[in-house]
């Protein structure tokens, strides 16, 4: 299967991205108050990796009779400071909350995501060191 991605030039160093429908703004441009006006290249990789995994967490939770009240991903990562650069490690954490969360099957579904089912942390793992932790919160 391809994938087509469009990346139009609108601006300086500013694009609309678009895929079926779906577009973003990618830019290295920053708006008055030095915030990025729009996602910046490696942030977006940093989101397809949190996106891919949390998505695949998410779609294993009714599979494991295991859906908690709440549930977040962040990814964290180093950036090599030679050019080019590129993240050399990255850190992925999940969050579960909840009443009487089924921690060993929502810990099953973050394995199954970064083992078998994730393909961006798959890509990952080709030039980065990939490392995840778990949190559960009682609510």
């Amino acid at each position: 299967m391809n994938h087509k991605i469009e990346t139009k030039w609108t601006e300086e160093t500013t694009f609309i991205v678009s895929q079926s429908g779906g577009q973003f703004v990618l830019t290295t441009d920053l708006n008055e108050d030095e915030s990025p006006r729009g996602l910046r290249p490696k942030a977006l990789m940093l989101s397809a990796l949190g996106g891919c995994t949390a998505m695949d967490v998410a779609s294993l939770f009714k599979k494991m009779r295991a859906t908690p009240d709440g549930f977040k991903v962040d990814v964290s990562a180093h950036l090599t400071e030679e050019n080019p650069k590129y993240y050399d490690s990255v850190k992925i954490d999940y969050y579960f909350y909840g009443k009487n969360l089924k921690r060993d099957k929502l810990q099953k579904c973050v394995d199954l995501s970064l083992e078998k089912y994730c393909g961006v942390s798959g890509m990952f793992r080709q030039f980065a060191k990939v490392q995840s932790e778990v949190f559960f919160e009682e609510i």
